[in-house]
């Protein structure tokens, strides 16, 4: 049966072991980050096998299944977590600090690459992340400090910094301007102002008819569709992972009311997003 937490967050370090005892092959009900420090062997992610060493960092999500085959001595720190934990905060009485959070692990949830380690864009980055996750584990592992805010302020910095890291676009892409309107839709998503074809012709230097003529042919879809595609993804998130009404997503989403997002998502998934949230709920 899936492995679970009892926690809202569980965090563990394991020094130079070659066995991981709370590992083993089947589902989880929760998100996890792993901070390979050194090692070697292999990660099987799904059936999917590859390769890490030293200073690599994984995401897993609920229903992954992982294993580790370790070949050298391996030292992992685990971070897992519920979306609960972003919960009912005293500092976020309005949930906007929540719904910022979500935004973050969202960006991983889609991204083309999550199943093999995330590959940080500069030193700094690297440099933040890792120590980062060491005051993570400090605070979490001394029951004299262990500060709830302090534990979701790091692993918030500690999304936001895999989320700038990760790519989108799951086909090889020879143009990099398409991977950054990519990016720039994907980050941009929830402000439907910035996802104008004038805006992002703008931001990208080209003339607003060629935005549309160069996204279609680089990704085979037209940009309009693309963009209501990831919108209905990001509502089948939520869905799945939060408690947010059909409502509240349309209204984060930029769809009219309630009845415009099940309309949509019903012509995606062939059921409104109302019943494809009972359905979740009786799974």
């Amino acid at each position: 049966m899936p492995r679970t937490i009892f926690e809202n967050i569980v965090i563990e370090k394991f020094e130079e072991t070659m066995f991981l005892a709370f590992c083993k092959y089947m589902p989880i009900r929760f998100f996890e980050i792993l901070f390979i420090e050194k090692g070697a062997g292999t990660l099987v992610i799904n059936e999917h096998k590859v390769r890490y060493n030293d200073n690599q960092i994984f995401i897993l999500i609920p229903n992954d299944k992982y294993n580790f085959e370790i070949e050298q001595p391996t030292s992992v720190s685990t971070i897992k977590f519920l979306y609960s934990f972003f919960n009912n905060s005293s500092f976020d009485e309005n949930h906007t600090q929540r719904k910022e959070w979500f935004k973050k692990i969202e960006t991983i949830l889609h991204s083309a690459n999550r199943t093999s380690h995330i590959t940080l864009q500069s030193k700094t980055d690297e440099s933040s992340i890792y120590s980062l996750f060491t005051v993570l584990c400090n605070e979490y592992n001394d029951d004299h400090l262990k500060n709830e805010a302090i534990l979701k302020s790091t692993l918030h910095s500690i999304l936001h910094i895999i989320s700038r890291n990760v790519s989108f676009v799951s086909l090889k892409i020879t143009d990099s301007k398409i991977q950054d309107i990519i990016n720039y839709i994907h980050y941009h998503i929830h402000d439907s102002k910035k996802l104008s074809k004038k805006e992002i012709a703008h931001q990208f230097h080209l003339s607003e008819n060629y935005v549309s003529e160069f996204f279609k042919r680089e990704m085979d879809i037209s940009l309009k569709k693309y963009i209501l595609t990831y919108k209905i993804k990001l509502a089948e998130t939520r869905l799945k992972y939060t408690d947010l009404t059909v409502t509240e997503i349309a209204q984060e989403l930029g769809f009219t009311d309630s009845s415009h997002l099940d309309k949509t998502f019903q012509s995606y998934k062939g059921m409104t997003a109302g019943n494809y949230k009972i359905s979740l709920k009786t799974e």
